[in-house]
């Protein structure tokens, strides 16, 4: 969109669900809009207030404006990145797109594999910021702005989540912390809900997207559908409690059957969808594809629940780890510490991270890498190097992971939200929520909503159970509140014996290192895919 003076043109991805409040107090200043659209109100923001708008806004969104008087272009990324912004400058030419593979498909990005990030995506799953696997393509990180003008690039960082050190003091006397969680999450949800079409709900049989639908009925919208995956492994198999949940607050449910033979068509489906690799993202791919074929453009999702309010079992492990292996390093032998700290890092391949942890410095950042790693550093760097066809020698360890917060809990939040919701889960369900025409709505990731929740205390908020949740949203029922976290998984393990077998297993009998777990094997599996599309065959 140009403005009606002609000076910025706008391209924008995303929603501003407070832009009716910002357009009238734009109005009352002299403003005078020819649309709608929340389009026309950032243009009308940047003219007034330039990159101060972005403290205005509340919404997601990657926006590029280009000045004409200035000739320059203005790049901004909302707060927590739940949309995602690539650019590149080569020769003097600065682009800029939503996916990586815009760039490469346009023939304006390079050929060249970035190591570096290669190796970060093998020791994590997900790319981390701001590294693509494309050498000279950076993703703009969250929460940030970039300027460019005359071949120069400035960027700044306008927001990052904190817990002000006010977090760590005991609750003050009357303070009713669920209460004001309540009130702030029936306010993020209603402005969530804000659209010209009808939204739906991703509901599986947790907590925080039957938090959704609870909070969307005490919004006072009570009609909209639900949408959940059915499986015939009884044990991950959620939906029929999804479909009991429904059924209690009279939603119109939507139920996919997922079988072997229709997991092998969207698997197919999911990789050529997959913008950069990913360990994850083919469940959302799963629930939105039922949620296309019913006709939906809008959907809410539970994602960021866990990181705001400890549902994670790093928020209870970590600590543990920590206080075992520093136990054992002063009392040893190490090997007294396996079965514990094998247990407290999960079941996929951790006894090499486990390894790799215990001869390292014993942090926090330490400890979580070991917690959400795929391969160890060092098998990360040998895979890379093999796939990048470089020396090994030539690639840098990655610094450890750094939270920031008062108490250790809210460090363990901080890490959460900046690394493992940012990396992997608002990437890949923007990339896959698109790819079947959706747009992806999160609640609890809410830059007001943060500011009102972060600085209560973190033995409140963090308490286990997501209590604090649960205090607030009284109307989750009891047969959701007493099931044990067990997350949105997919027979993986199964497939990859089964159905999937001819997918999985070429990638590992090639690689240069041990190969056990699922996780292992589909980094591999969805990295393979991904050079042969883009013409970067391994060696």
């Amino acid at each position: 969109m140009r403005s009606a003076d002609g000076r910025h043109v706008i391209t924008f991805n995303g929603e501003i669900y407070n832009f009716r409040e910002l357009r009238t107090a734009l109005e009352s200043d002299g403003g005078v809009f020819q649309t709608q659209t929340d389009t026309e109100v950032l243009l009308q923001l940047y003219a007034r207030h330039g990159a101060d708008m972005l403290g205005m806004l509340r919404g997601m969104f990657a926006l590029g404006i280009w000045d004409e008087a200035r000739r320059e272009c203005f790049l901004a990324r909302d707060a927590f990145g739940i949309k995602p912004l690539y650019y590149s400058v080569s020769g003097g030419v600065f682009v800029f797109a939503s996916e990586v593979k815009a760039l490469q498909e346009a023939g304006l990005a390079g050929g060249r594999l970035n190591a570096r990030a290669l190796a970060g995506y093998l020791e994590c799953g997900a790319v981390p910021e701001p590294d693509t696997l494309v050498d000279g393509v950076s993703c703009l990180e969250a929460g940030h702005w970039l300027a460019w003008k005359d071949g120069v690039l400035t960027k700044r960082c306008w927001w990052r989540p904190r817990f002000p050190v006010e977090a760590a003091r005991s609750p003050a006397t009357g303070r009713n912390d669920a209460a004001d969680l309540r009130d702030a999450l029936i306010d993020s949800v209603r402005h969530h809900h804000v659209s010209d079409v009808p939204v739906g709900v991703f509901l599986s049989g947790g907590m925080d997207s039957t938090a959704l639908v609870a909070l969307s009925r005490l919004a006072g919208f009570e009609h909209f559908k639900t949408f959940s995956v059915g499986l015939a492994d009884a044990h991950i198999d959620e939906s029929a409690i999804a479909g009991r949940t429904a059924a209690h607050f009279g939603t119109d449910h939507h139920e996919m059957q997922l079988d072997d033979a229709r997991a092998r068509t969207l698997f197919a489906e999911f990789l050529n969808a997959t913008d950069q690799p990913t360990i994850d993202g083919f469940n959302t791919f799963v629930v939105s594809t039922l949620a296309g074929e019913h006709g939906m453009k809008v959907v809410l999702s539970g994602l960021g629940g866990d990181e705001m309010f400890a549902g994670y079992a790093s928020f209870t492990r970590l600590p543990r780890l920590l206080a075992l292996s520093a136990a054992a390093r002063v009392c040893g032998p190490l090997r007294h510490l396996a079965g514990h700290g094998l247990w407290l890092l999960g079941t996929h391949g951790g006894l090499r991270r486990l390894g790799e942890y215990l001869h390292g410095p014993l942090t926090l950042g330490s400890a979580y890498r070991a917690f959400r790693g795929v391969f160890t550093q060092r098998d990360a760097r040998r895979l890379a190097a093999h796939y990048a066809g470089c020396a090994e020698s030539g690639l840098a360890m990655s610094s450890d992971p750094v939270g920031e917060g008062p108490t250790q809990a809210d460090e363990i939040s901080s890490l959460e939200l900046r690394h493992y919701l940012r990396n992997q889960l608002l990437k890949d369900n923007d990339v896959m929520t698109m790819a079947r025409g959706l747009e992806l709505r999160v609640p609890f990731i809410d830059r007001v909503l943060f500011e009102k929740v972060a600085p209560m205390p973190a033995e409140v908020r963090l308490r286990p159970g997501k209590r604090l949740l649960l205090e607030a949203v009284p109307e989750i029922p009891e047969w959701v509140r007493s099931r044990p976290k067990s997350g949105f998984h997919l027979p993986f393990l199964r497939w990859m014996h089964g159905g999937l077998a001819d997918y999985f297993s070429p990638h590992a009998r090639s690689a240069p290192v041990r190969v056990d777990h699922w996780q292992q094997r589909m980094s591999l599996l969805v990295l393979g895919h991904w050079l042969r599309r883009h013409g970067l065959e391994s060696p």
